[in-house]
């Protein structure tokens, strides 16, 4: 979702993507680059619960030179999968509020809506062409667009994890064939499927780091395999969906501390399977990031990679 009230001038390459919790701030400054590794400038996390935390940051850091981002959390948007209204661009819009007014619990009117294009893959008949379908209460985007006003920070963007993790994704596409992205996050699993840089699935898994983390070694392979036969169902309806595109490997992005997600995957999936190292498609301050920062940082990394011409 672009906001563009704010005048253009003069700004750093790239985008500042600010995570915003309850004891810290979350900060990255990166770049998508064409021909060879984007670039991730700066990345740093400031411990504080202090009320003008982002303030004081935006001073320090001078963050009215960026172009700044942040990121939706996953219970305040929905993810909506619609059938690609046949209308002209500038009503496409409009044409997707008809379509989503009955899967909100809420008014439509209260909603803040874009859209992302699902685009039929190549040689595939385009009937039954759909589109993902962003929603967020009204209330929830002007929460962020006042705060962060309020801080002086310039914010241009409110991005949502799926298509920040699809960026990353994008960057271990081989021979056309669609890359499968697993995040396990704290409370749940984020899985995207993408294709020529384009998300064609997204599904969260109700298990998360903090679940796996907690149990002893035989309860850790249990959630491991909950985790297996949601991976397995999620592939099939995919490959049900969009025959014409295959899968080439699964990527698991990167823990805050190793759990054998990834090996146990490898052992039972039925396709290759390998882990996200940032460093090795990125071009990061010093050549890599901590395990811890990269686990937490992952989604902010995505959205500094964003190089749409047309926002989402």
């Amino acid at each position: 979702m672009r906001l563009d009230w704010f005048k253009k001038k003069t700004k750093e390459p790239g985008w500042m993507v600010i995570g915003v919790g309850a004891d810290r701030l979350d900060l990255v400054h990166g770049s998508f680059v064409a021909a060879g590794k984007p670039q991730i400038f700066q990345f740093a996390t400031r411990e504080s619960t202090a009320s003008d935390a982002l303030a004081k940051s935006a001073h320090d850091l001078a963050l009215a030179r960026y172009e700044c981002a942040t990121l939706l959390a996953p219970g305040e948007y929905q993810l909506l999968l619609v059938d690609a209204p046949n209308v002209p661009r500038d009503e496409l819009k409009t044409a997707i509020r008809w379509r989503v007014k009955d899967l909100l619990d809420y008014h439509v009117d209260d909603a803040t809506l874009d859209v992302l294009d699902i685009p039929p893959p190549k040689n595939a008949p385009a009937r039954g062409h759909s589109m993902y379908a962003v929603a967020a209460r009204n209330d929830v985007v002007h929460g962020y667009m006042s705060r962060f006003e309020e801080a002086g920070v310039p914010l241009t963007v409110i991005d949502i994890p799926e298509t920040a993790q699809r960026n990353i994704a994008a960057l271990y596409e081989r021979d056309e064939r669609a890359v499968a992205l697993l995040y396990l996050g704290e409370r749940d699993a984020l899985l995207t499927i993408s294709a020529r840089g384009e998300l064609y699935m997204a599904r969260r898994i109700d298990i998360g780091a903090v679940e796996v983390a907690a149990v002893g070694l035989r309860d850790r392979a249990d959630a491991h395999e909950r985790i297996l036969l949601e991976l397995q169902r999620s592939l099939d309806h995919f490959e049900r969906q969009f025959s014409a595109i295959a899968i080439g490997r699964m990527m698991v992005g990167p823990e805050e501390e190793e759990s054998g997600l990834a090996s146990h995957l490898e052992r039972n999936l039925g396709m290759p399977v390998a882990t996200v190292r940032l460093a090795e498609v990125l071009d990061i301050p010093g050549g890599e990031m901590a395990r811890d920062a990269e686990w937490r940082l992952f989604h902010l990394v995505g959205a500094a990679l964003r190089h749409e011409a047309a926002a989402l």
